[in-house]
């Protein structure tokens, strides 16, 4: 095994210093953002619109715990959970696992996420949504559940897809304003 030496001067620091660093937020924008997703999350679709719905809140908790872990911790991805098991009428505490299991992988690979771009992290968030949506189908088949069908997992496919967005519109409020004294 021989060690390979990195060219620095093919590394463009620019790129990833350039980033603007979002302000703080305030509790009231996260729980607003968290009410409005639970929201989407409720409106009631049939048949193919209900199987590729995204789950809103699962990529609202997300991207709180990315870009500011201090403003969302489990406790209140853990209520947002009992808040969607409530709404569903299934298992107590299954969503709220799931969320709680999110909100750990992304302080885990939340560095890592950082430093991609929106479209760059889209396949990243689509593999948490998808172990998300594996561990919500292990604890069904616990319950004596039957295996859901392939389209089961559409939504963290369309998850994924959303993310750009529901990101960026969510860091909008949140960018550094432009000062006039800057040249």
């Amino acid at each position: 095994m021989s060690l390979k030496i990195i060219d620095e001067s093919r590394i463009n620091a620019n790129k990833y210093i350039s980033r603007d660093m979002l302000a703080p937020a305030k509790l009231w924008y996260v729980l607003l953002s968290l009410a409005v997703a639970l929201f989407f999350n409720f409106i009631p679709f049939q048949s193919y619109a209900l199987t590729i719905r995204p789950d809103f809140a699962a990529l609202v908790i997300l991207f709180w715990s990315i870009n500011q872990p201090q403003r969302l911790g489990m406790s209140l991805a853990f209520c947002i959970g009992l808040m969607m098991d409530v709404h569903n009428a299934g298992i107590l505490g299954h969503h709220a696992l799931a969320y709680c299991v999110i909100v750990y992988f992304a302080s885990i690979f939340r560095r890592r996420l950082k430093i991609f771009s929106l479209l760059q992290q889209t396949p990243q968030i689509g593999l948490v949504l998808l172990v998300m949506q594996g561990i919500l189908v292990l604890i069904a088949l616990f319950s004596g559940s039957a295996l859901p069908d392939w389209q089961f997992f559409l939504a963290s496919l369309t998850g994924a897809i959303f993310w750009p967005v529901v990101s960026f519109l969510l860091s909008i409020p949140l960018k550094p304003k432009s000062d006039s004294d800057d040249l």
